[in-house]
């Protein structure tokens, strides 16, 4: 029986891979700091689908949590077949306005945590010749986004690199893809502090986790490197760079992403 390791699985997209998962008869290992929903969303789970669930409660900002993670998997004599780095947050604003420490956090989380996990994990997939790894990303990962500049260059990061080490293990029977969402429903947009405006005017474009787990884990299947979801205007966005000059297209964001804070 197969078994996932899903980061920042307490709610949003990581809940929803959790529970479609587990509905395919894989047990689920859950990271996240949330205690609490970890444990009764494990619960849940285990009574329903009568898998194995176990918890990991570690915050993936902290120094050496990545390293205890994965010691806590090798002591549970565990093997990961399916690694879903999902655990991120997003921040909005004038860059030099808001905290240095959110900012830094991000980067560890988005960035860091993941590429560490990717590490420790990756090799004893490759020896077995199987598994699977999604990064999630975003669309705006494929443009600058002024006022959330450091969440849009670390899922820049997060594609570029998922899409790099596709490449390096396609033919070494393990599956690494970027899952890049458009706006979906979760509580990101009050984590990053959007105005209430700019999130009441979203809603009416948001995708369903649900969805966008399926659509993740079908890439997966066909191993793709990346996978856009959110429709039609997710399409836009992120082929929209093919045809402007970076600097246009940082214009055009930047007025966007400015009429939020008019709004407010």
């Amino acid at each position: 029986m197969k078994t996932a390791l899903i980061t920042g699985a307490s709610s949003g997209i990581g809940e929803t891979f959790a529970k479609e998962l587990a509905g395919r008869n894989i047990n689920i290992i859950l990271v996240a700091r949330s205690e609490d929903k970890l444990h009764k969303l494990a619960n849940k789970l285990h009574n329903q689908y009568q898998i194995q669930t176990d918890v990991i409660v570690q915050d993936l900002t902290a120094a050496g949590a990545t390293k205890s993670v994965f010691e806590v998997v090798l002591e549970k004599g565990l093997t990961i077949d399916l690694l879903v780095n999902n655990a991120g947050f997003g921040d909005y604003g004038n860059f030099t306005q808001r905290p240095l420490e959110k900012q830094v956090n991000m980067i560890q989380l988005n960035i860091t945590a993941l590429v560490e996990l990717t590490h420790l994990f990756l090799p004893g997939m490759q020896q077995r010749q199987s598994g699977g790894i999604i990064n999630v990303a975003s669309i705006g990962g494929f443009q600058p986004l002024p006022y959330m500049s450091v969440y849009g260059a670390t899922k820049a990061f997060v594609l570029s690199f998922s899409e790099a080490l596709w490449a390096e293990n396609r033919d070494l029977g393990v599956k690494i893809f970027a899952l890049c969402p458009g706006p979906t429903e979760s509580d990101f947009f009050q984590r990053a502090e959007f105005p209430e405006s700019a999130g009441e005017g979203l809603q009416t474009k948001l995708t369903s986790a649900e969805e966008v787990v399926q659509d993740a884990l079908e890439a997966l299947e066909k191993n793709q490197s990346n996978v856009v979801t959110g429709g039609f205007l997710s399409q836009v966005i992120v082929n929209t760079p093919r045809f402007f000059p970076r600097e246009t297209l940082a214009t055009l964001v930047e007025k966007q992403f400015q009429s939020f804070k008019e709004n407010k």
